[in-house]
């Protein structure tokens, strides 16, 4: 009964590399998706930061301006 039990065993286990793999490149896609997505933050954060710094000097010109 050994052998046979043992070959019982064996089949799941060419599949569980195949799962494994399955997981890691999903795991590995997930975390390329959360760095491109990270990395798109970033840089609409720092475009949004310039241009909010371009408005708030337009503003101070207009109030030095009004103010004169």
């Amino acid at each position: 009964m050994e052998p046979g039990a043992g070959a019982r065993k064996e089949r799941p286990k060419p599949r569980e590399p195949a799962a494994r793999l399955e997981k890691a490149k999903q795991r590995s896609a997930q975390q390329e998706l959360k760095q491109r997505q990270r990395a798109e933050i970033y840089a609409l954060n720092r475009v949004m930061t310039e241009l909010e710094q371009q408005q708030f000097d337009s503003f101070c010109k207009q109030m030095q301006g009004s103010g004169e």
